[in-house]
């Protein structure tokens, strides 16, 4: 049994050292020809990976194993992490391989570059989140001091200086995490976003009024209030921000109720000097819509009812935004390619009912159904418009 284990992690290490290493290193240019010409047709299904563990988990009463996260550091390098494992492909999804297997269930990845990586992880059966970071491309992860903040949520600028995030605050580390800086942030923040150590944005709930965003440019050492939204609730929901460069987007959550979500998404192309509303999805079940004006679409992705899930920011003008509907069993993206002023959600065609994607470009991306049935990572080389599946446990290929 210590000799299965012995080689088990060994192949592991192997395989994290594999996506590490560029292709073709330490071929001649005759056999890096000769391979590429005999090239290994693209795998399928689960690629023979994580058999143990899909056993394991397909016992009566126990969730399917599934995915969490996903991320392409390019067009060809990337990671997918669920419970208790990780994997890992060099050449965009046509093969993969175990990186990791064992206690830590990842709830969110984020790696710096192909060796240096973080991630937030629970335990089985525990809900204390624990921050983790990697040195070697995911196959081994250390426990990283976080002074008992519950961090939920992480934004990574390099190997050594991240920002964590807990349910209503910021704190940012410079070396590694020996040390953690608070971060002064308005009162009754229930999100931030910082990229960089200068700037960065909150998401503020005004009780009985709705909402705010207010931006940083010195740290959060002084706010200016970038966008007021109304939404008559005693108690608004929250909601998410994303920025890159000179792009912002703020999503602002109203009501829910039979499997259905009500939600707004504003966006600026100008640090949030100008904004425009979007989406704005009132349903049934959620009630009205935060926020007022007209909106250029009235429902996100997939639908009905579709809940939001997280959102890729490209360039100055380019956007999408993931969406899974539990009521109509499917998950879907929209995207924006002129900062919001016009928005098109594609028609779904992936089941499931949460995801997360991981773009690289305006064209090229990646999809990871996070629900606990039906997961499988989707591959897209035209927006979204079509996808193709690089992999699928066994539960997500039965009928």
């Amino acid at each position: 049994m210590i000799m299965k284990k012995l080689l088990r992690r060994s192949s592991l290490a192997a395989a994290a050292l594999m996506l590490i290493m560029p292709a073709g290193w330490g071929l001649s240019s005759a056999r890096t020809s000769a391979a590429a010409s005999a090239a290994v047709p693209c795998g399928s299904g689960d690629h023979g990976l994580l058999q143990q563990e899909q056993k394991q988990h397909m016992g009566e009463g126990a969730d399917p194993l599934h995915f969490t996260d996903i991320q392409f550091l390019n067009g060809s390098t990337g990671r997918a992490a669920g419970t208790g494992f990780m994997i890992g492909t060099s050449d965009a999804g046509c093969h993969w391989q175990e990186i990791y297997t064992g206690k830590w269930n990842f709830a969110q990845i984020q790696f710096t570059d192909n060796v240096n990586g973080w991630a937030i992880a629970t335990l089985p059966s525990h809900q204390t989140t624990h921050l983790l970071k990697t040195v070697d491309g995911g196959s081994h992860w250390k426990e990283v001091y976080t002074a008992n903040l519950p961090f939920n949520r992480l934004e990574a600028l390099s190997k050594n200086t991240l920002h964590g995030y807990t349910q209503n605050g910021a704190y940012r580390t410079d070396n590694g995490g020996n040390s953690w800086v608070k971060i002064p942030t308005p009162a009754n923040t229930r999100y931030a976003a910082f990229q960089d150590k200068n700037n960065g944005y909150v998401l503020v709930v005004v009780p009985g009024s709705g909402y705010k965003v207010l931006g940083t440019a010195d740290g959060g050492h002084s706010w200016s209030t970038k966008l007021n939204v109304k939404y008559d609730s005693p108690y608004p929901a929250g909601g998410q921000i994303y920025s890159r460069d000179h792009q912002v987007w703020a999503l602002f959550y109203g009501g829910s109720g039979m499997s259905q979500v009500s939600y707004s998404l504003y966006g600026s192309t100008d640090q949030g000097a100008h904004w425009k509303r979007v989406i704005a999805q009132s349903t049934a079940g959620g009630g009205p819509a935060p926020g007022s004006g007209a909106a250029v679409v009235n429902q996100g992705p997939a639908q009905p009812g579709g809940h939001p899930g997280n959102m890729q920011l490209i360039g100055r003008e380019t956007a999408f935004l993931s969406g899974g509907s539990p009521a109509g069993g499917m998950v879907s993206v929209g995207v924006t390619y002129n900062g919001g002023k016009t928005w098109k959600n594609v028609k779904p065609s992936i089941n499931g009912y949460d995801s997360r994607i991981s773009f690289t470009d305006g064209k090229t991306g990646w999809l990871v159904v996070t629900s606990a049935t039906k997961s499988s990572i989707y591959a897209t080389h035209d927006g979204g418009a079509s996808w193709n599946r690089k992999f699928a446990f066994k539960e997500a290929l039965n009928p």
